[in-house]
């Protein structure tokens, strides 16, 4: 397995340009059938593979073995171990079942020192009809216009923290808060009330014209940006708490209509729950005219040095 590390191209394209890059993956393996290579990771502050890029990676490979009238329609995936941005990542998807209707896969992720991902996705032949219905979006949200973006709420701290450069300059959404973000700082008024809910507008930060397959595997992307954030708005922590540590332990998400990457997206977000250093992050996603176009939900592991802990 060869040794990579972060290629040029992140430095002469567009965050976004060099996600859907990274999202084509690479050439099938000449030894192994149905097994991708990808080579190129993308820059994510913790110095580790961003689990949000193998969860989407794994969508786009296991697409690759079905037929083209099937979409996914949910992903099921367990992060084992953190993931070298150095290396290459393989993906080898094994076929669970092909129906009617549906078709299985299972996706393993791998690196030298053994597996970092294992996930379950299924498709589902497009246009089937049946029942449908949907929680309403909620009311009077303000306009993603009238909000000011993460790029330019990060932008004077750029050259303080890394995690603020990357939302400044490398992330390839733009997002903006309803709530007050915690990017700053802890939100002490969402812990005193118990409520780590909070709203959240995001869209690629550009235009892509990609196939749907690829709209949902960055949409995949897209939410791991956010889906931790309930947790720390309720715990009265940021990512920014001097100590803490944190991981995505396992992701699940489900699609029922197409989504549009490059248009506004809204993040519904609540966390019912955490204990022994885990806690739940959930999610409904809407288009601007009100549609549920997918939900999710993530447990993530979060750990400081004194449980009671908050920030400034």
């Amino acid at each position: 397995m060869t040794t990579t590390g972060e290629t040029t191209s992140q430095t002469t394209s567009t965050p976004l340009e060099h996600l859907t890059k990274v999202l084509r993956l690479g050439q099938p393996s000449q030894y192994r059938n149905h097994t991708y290579i990808n080579g190129e990771s993308l820059y994510f502050p913790t110095g580790r593979v961003y689990g949000g890029q193998v969860i989407a990676q794994s969508i786009v490979a296991a697409s690759k073995t079905v037929a083209d009238d099937r979409l996914p329609h949910s992903i099921h995936g367990y992060f084992i171990a953190p993931g070298d941005i150095r290396q290459d990542l393989l993906f080898d998807v094994e076929t669970l079942r092909d129906g009617r209707s549906f078709s299985a896969r299972r996706v393993n992720v791998t690196q030298s020192q053994g597996p970092i991902l294992t996930a379950i996705t299924s498709f589902q032949v497009t246009g089937q009809s049946g029942v449908e219905f949907s929680d309403a979006m909620p009311e009077d949200v303000p306009d993603p216009e009238t909000l000011t973006s993460a790029k330019q709420l990060m932008e004077p701290y750029a050259d303080k923290s890394a995690f603020a450069d990357y939302y400044a300059q490398r992330s390839p959404f733009d997002i903006r808060h309803v709530s007050p973000t915690i990017m700053l700082g802890a939100d002490r008024k969402s812990a005193e009330h118990d409520s780590g809910r909070q709203m959240v507008w995001m869209r690629a930060d550009g235009e892509t014209d990609v196939p749907q397959v690829i709209h949902r595997a960055m949409l995949a992307l897209e939410c791991d940006q956010v889906m931790m954030e309930p947790v720390l708005r309720r715990a009265g922590l940021s990512i920014s708490t001097p100590g803490i540590s944190f991981a995505s332990l396992d992701h699940s998400m489900w699609w029922y209509r197409d989504v549009d990457i490059n248009d506004w997206l809204l993040y519904v977000q609540d966390t019912p729950t955490a204990a022994h250093g885990r806690g739940l992050g959930i999610a409904k996603v809407y288009t601007r005219d009100g549609s549920l176009v997918a939900a999710m939900a993530q447990e993530a592991m979060i750990r400081v040095p004194d449980a009671k802990a908050t920030v400034a």
